[in-house]
């Protein structure tokens, strides 16, 4: 069996090194005006020079997105734009737009092209076409089944094919939504989405216009009431004195149900975070790496250019691991899993890939972010004598159990002792980025430190 290629994310130069210190063997950055992130990217002509001087220099690949759905304006500038990036040598440049595509091959016949999953291929013969025209790879739809993928490797065995198997999920045909641009008139397909899929919306009870059809806010129902606003008045009003009614409606479930599937009740819940009813749960196929890459695809990819170091790392290490015990033929490891649970996350699902009823594609019950089993806390610095410099992300304390996260393998140990940077004994790290040593024995330069919030079963 092949191994696939591990291809993670890198929203900076630091996440980068983290990716192939971890085990990828690609990474895929963008410039923010022709990607699809044009927030919290690092990557301008210069990183990207660096980037890719490093990343061949390790002798792994970099991918440089470009994946944008184009308007008029943006053809004016783009080949002018793309040419001194192309004058870097990226392995390969991801792009969705088709007569951007037709643009560059015109122009760099020589540059391989990977069809984004912006461009929606969901059949074999759409992987005909585009291998007609040039392209070299093709990033499947998060759409298909694992019985579609091994169809379309079958119809289409000298096409390279890339599938998602981790990261965030759109209610959208492979990323194409439109709620950013229709809301607050920040379009996702030019780079710029605020992910409105996952603000908080207040329930409305609603009538129906007998003239248009249109929803109108009714006079009675919810009127806009949210568990959110009740505590604050119960705080206020409990501080005055006031006794507090609760409203009728605060600890029932309600539920929606959709036209075309009658008797499919999905329930609409508010907490204290609001209410969350087009949040998708988070996409989880490290228990498919094995089947995925028997059916022979060549890139397994990772989502989150936004995300932070530590998901990079962890999720490097993760996925590198199940790629290698497959390749090996070693059983699935299930702490893989666990280890996953402690990336904050939506809960997750396997997706498209696996069939199932509709509601597990959906996280109705909750839509804030919870780490089940451990908590990212701090980043090694420095290392001298037995002791480790740890610039702090979260809380931790003398007592608590954490992992040290490092390329050479990982271990669990009890924290004993603690000092400030002054060198005077302390028992609590803040999560305020500062700077403690704690004691080390092994590897740990460059290592990440998360905080198990329950302690092992047998240290």
């Amino acid at each position: 069996m092949k191994a696939p290629e591990l291809l993670l994310p890198a929203g900076s130069l630091d996440k980068m090194r983290a990716a192939y210190d971890f085990g990828a063997d690609a990474v895929y950055a963008g410039q923010p005006r022709y990607s699809l992130r044009a927030r919290n990217n690092e990557f301008r002509l210069e990183q990207l020079a660096q980037g890719i001087a490093e990343a061949h220099a390790r002798g792994r690949k970099f991918f440089v997105t470009s994946n944008l759905i184009a308007h008029n304006d943006k053809l004016r500038t783009y080949l002018r734009d793309l040419e001194p990036v192309v004058a870097l040598g990226p392995d390969a440049l991801i792009m969705a737009d088709a007569g951007l595509v037709m643009l560059v091959r015109e122009k760099w016949p020589q540059v391989p092209i990977h069809l984004s999953v912006q461009a929606n291929t969901t059949n074999w013969a759409a992987v005909k076409f585009w291998q007609s025209v040039g392209v070299t790879r093709i990033i499947l739809s998060r759409e298909l089944s694992l019985a579609e993928v091994e169809q379309i490797r079958n119809k289409c065995p000298d096409m390279e094919l890339e599938v998602f198997v981790h990261g965030a999920l759109c209610i959208a045909y492979s990323g194409r939504c439109l709620l950013s641009g229709y809301f607050n008139r920040r379009d996702p397909n030019q780079g710029t989405c605020t992910n409105a899929c996952r603000w908080n919306y207040k329930t409305h009870a609603a009538d129906e216009d007998p003239n248009t059809g249109e929803a109108l806010a009714s006079g009675g129902g919810l009127q806009g009431f949210s568990f959110a606003d009740e505590q604050q008045r119960a705080e206020q009003d409990g501080a005055s004195g006031r006794q507090i009614t609760r409203h009728p409606a605060a600890d029932k479930v309600w539920l929606i149900e959709e036209e075309g599937r009658p008797g499919q009740l999905m329930p609409v819940m508010e907490d204290e975070h609001g209410t969350y009813i087009m949040n998708s749960k988070d996409l989880r196929a490290v228990e498919l790496v094995e089947k995925l890459a028997r059916i022979g695809v060549d890139s397994l990819k990772i989502e989150g250019r936004t995300k932070s170091l530590y998901y990079v790392a962890r999720t490097a290490q993760v996925y590198r691991r199940a790629i290698d015990d497959a390749v090996a033929g070693r059983p699935f490891n299930p702490r893989l899993i666990t280890e996953l649970e402690g990336l904050a996350n939506r809960g997750y699902t396997s997706g498209f890939l696996e069939r199932r009823p509709a509601q597990d594609y959906q996280n109705y019950e909750t839509g804030h972010s919870v780490a089940q089993r451990s908590q990212f806390v701090g980043e090694v610095k420095a290392v001298q004598d037995g002791w480790a410099e740890v610039e702090t992300k979260n809380r931790f304390a003398v007592g608590d159990w954490i992992e040290i996260i490092h390329p050479r393998g990982n271990r669990t140990v009890r924290l004993e002792v603690m000092k400030n940077a002054d060198g005077a004994p302390i028992q609590v790290a803040a999560g305020n980025p500062l700077r403690v040593w704690i004691p080390v024995d092994g590897p740990a330069e460059q290592a990440l430190i998360a905080r198990l919030i329950e302690a092992p079963a047998t240290p």
